[in-house]
């Protein structure tokens, strides 16, 4: 009897951002439920492990092949909201549980259903904690869109795995299958993690996790914006939007031992980064790290000062949608006066964006590629807002 078909078309991203080129499933999920269909239908429950799933379409379409008591984890927070609407509406008897990155992820796991990552760190804490945690018998089917795969990614897994199988290409996508993993390889491996730098010249030791921007250095856009901390505005507490590893939230809190800093961030592993770039830099009694979407945790015209290096990737795609929407977020939670300091690639011209936004915006420093703004929020007039939930179409 043919298995029933989860309507990947109906999938949504809600609550992430859409847009041109933006989609909830592609032809790589639908790959990899192929691919991995016949050892999902053998897997005992509680066996079926899924990474870095998007939106639902790997978790909700391992459920419609049989798939019961799956253990999940995205690093976005918006995926995991994602995914919840997404089997509300779709598969409603699906059972799942998000899990940390851990070893509670793995261990027992025989079938992983893993969405390549960009990052090659990323891919590499991944296929080590999956090899130190999961059942010998484990097999990793791990998927992508061929523009975005590289032969090091099967190198990486090799170096904890002794076997990767090359599935045919469809529709520009491809699958590696893993298996044989190697425990005490593994082990090894995980021991570097997370990565810990110091970089003299900022005064800053810098830990981060696989996948978190900019990796184990301080990119040149957060250079800039750090070399004009001392033109910030004074305040009493200051907020790091999208922090990534912390670097500025850390760089702040050390320069000004008065200042409480606030870092958000929706992905868990920038979350644990800034955490223990805090602690590395002994300022974690003063930066308060926060797994949130944007600023939703804060009051509407609550804080004096926000800092933001914007990403402007969704995943493989590029978009504005990103850096906008976290504009709107700034400008929602700046009281009257209050600034938001942004550091922006200077070909993207977000400074009318901005100064439509958050407010009157003027320059503060411009180099070869980054500029680097200070917008004013308005005294009066309309503030960003965030999305509503009625705009959800089902």
């Amino acid at each position: 009897m043919d298995q029933p078909q989860l309507d990947f078309s109906a999938l949504r991203r809600f609550p992430d951002i859409d847009g041109t080129g933006l989609t909830a499933a592609d032809a790589a999920d639908r790959l990899l439920l192929d691919e991995a269909a016949a050892a999902i239908a053998d897997a005992a429950p509680g066996t079926v492990v899924v990474i870095d799933d998007a939106y639902g379409a790997l978790t909700l379409g391992a459920a419609e092949l049989g798939a019961t008591d799956l253990r999940v984890h995205q690093d976005p927070l918006t995926g995991e909201r994602a995914l919840a609407a997404n089997a509300e509406h779709l598969v409603p008897d699906a059972r799942f549980r998000q899990l940390g990155f851990d070893a509670d992820l793995l261990t027992g796991a025989t079938t992983v259903l893993l969405r390549l990552p960009r990052s090659l760190e990323r891919l590499a804490q991944t296929a080590a904690l999956i090899a130190a945690h999961a059942d010998p018998r484990v097999r990793v089917f791990a998927g992508g869109r061929i523009k975005h795969m590289t032969p090091r990614m099967n190198d990486v897994l090799r170096s904890v795995f002794d076997r990767v199988d090359v599935t045919h290409a469809r529709q520009k996508s491809r699958v590696l299958i893993a298996s044989g993993p190697r425990p005490d390889d593994a082990a090894t491996a995980l021991a570097a993690w997370p990565h810990r730098q110091q970089f003299d010249d900022v005064d800053l030791t810098l830990v981060t996790h696989g996948g978190v921007f900019a990796g184990s250095s301080i990119d040149n856009g957060t250079r800039l914006l750090l070399a004009q901390c001392d033109q910030l505005p004074a305040a009493a507490t200051a907020v790091d939007l999208a922090c990534g590893s912390g670097v500025l939230a850390a760089a702040l809190a050390k320069a000004r031992p008065g200042l409480t800093v606030i870092a958000t961030d929706r992905s868990a592993l920038a979350v644990a980064s800034a955490r223990a770039t805090a602690a590395a830099n002994g300022v974690a009694d003063r930066v308060n790290v926060i797994r949130a979407d944007g600023l939703e945790t804060m009051a509407d015209g609550s804080q004096e000062l926000v800092l933001l290096n914007p990403p402007f990737h969704s995943d493989t795609a590029l978009s504005s949608g990103i850096a906008e929407h976290l504009f709107a977020e700034a400008a929602r939670a700046l009281r009257p006066g209050g600034e938001l300091w942004c550091v922006w690639n200077s070909h993207l011209q977000y400074r009318p964006v901005l100064a439509r936004v958050v407010g009157p915006t003027r320059q503060i420093a411009r180099n070869s590629k980054f500029t680097v703004t200070a917008s004013a929020h308005r005294a009066s007039g309309q503030r960003g807002s965030r999305p509503s939930s009625t705009t959800v179409r089902y």
